[in-house]
């Protein structure tokens, strides 16, 4: 079995944890967690409206890292990079 993947993520969210404490906030494991769930949900919805703006971002473990790491931002620099 490929455990690459999984590693990837639990390193993104390690690193997310990290940052969330060195910021000083109370819950830094539930924030790390809901901004790589939102990350990962906007680039859902961005594929599933793809029949309505016919724009569609491929799902590879780069554009899921880049989303679960970075968030909104993360999937607004995909969407700006799919578009160039």
């Amino acid at each position: 079995m490929d455990y690459l993947p999984y590693l990837i993520m639990l390193g993104i969210f390690v690193l997310l944890v990290v940052l969330e404490k060195l910021g000083k906030n109370k819950k830094p494991f539930f924030r790390a967690f809901m901004t790589m769930l939102i990350g990962v949900g906007c680039l859902a919805v961005v594929n599933i409206t793809t029949f309505i703006t016919g724009v569609k971002i491929p799902i590879s473990l780069f554009t899921v890292g880049v989303s679960a790491g970075a968030g909104i931002p993360g999937v607004t620099l995909l969407l700006f990079l799919n578009l160039l």
